[in-house]
């Protein structure tokens, strides 16, 4: 595999993670991801969504705070919207920085990190995604369905996003360059 030049963190906010099976896990291989880009001096982008007042990820409150501390030349990026191109200059930033790969990681596999990987892929880039640095929460049951655990939610939005992703095991599997 060759190394992406980006890494997009989504909405690893403390509120939404609150609501994630196996949260650890996923903070570890986000972390290990973190680090490596770090190490490698690449384009490190935060992306954290702005909720509607009352909600987990409200702006200010407790569970709209980022998990990982932003260091001096990180980005970060606020959106409205599951897509993190959509009205964001993400776009303009990776221009800027010629990024033409991006490994993207966070939450919630089916919404916020599929739109932003399928305006990646939509716009030409190269897109990686861990199978191990991404995650949701689990679909309850209805009076007509059962229930839908996390873990399939995640690969289901995985295997959505058709052939052109570069879907990898584990993070570790990941390297980092300019």
């Amino acid at each position: 595999m060759q190394s992406v030049q980006a890494l997009l963190i989504i909405d690893l906010q403390l509120g939404s993670l609150a609501a994630v099976p196996e949260s650890e896990r996923l903070l570890e291989r986000v972390g290990e991801l973190l680090a490596k880009a770090r190490a490698a001096g690449v384009l490190i982008v935060h992306v954290q969504n702005d909720g509607a007042p009352g909600t987990a990820d409200a702006p200010g409150g407790p569970g709209w705070e980022l998990h990982f501390g932003v260091e001096p030349g990180e980005s970060i990026i606020r959106k409205l919207r599951d897509d993190s191109f959509a009205g964001t200059p993400l776009a303009e930033l990776l221009a800027a920085h010629d990024v033409q790969a991006v490994a993207i990681c966070g939450l919630m596999s089916e919404m916020c990190v599929s739109a932003t990987a399928r305006t990646a892929l939509a716009r030409g880039l190269r897109v990686v995604l861990p199978h191990d640095a991404h995650s949701t929460t689990g679909i309850p049951a209805t009076a007509v369905t059962p229930a839908i655990s996390a873990e399939t939610v995640s690969r289901v939005a995985e295997w959505a996003l058709g052939d052109e992703l570069e879907l990898v095991e584990h993070a570790g599997e990941l390297s980092f360059s300019n």
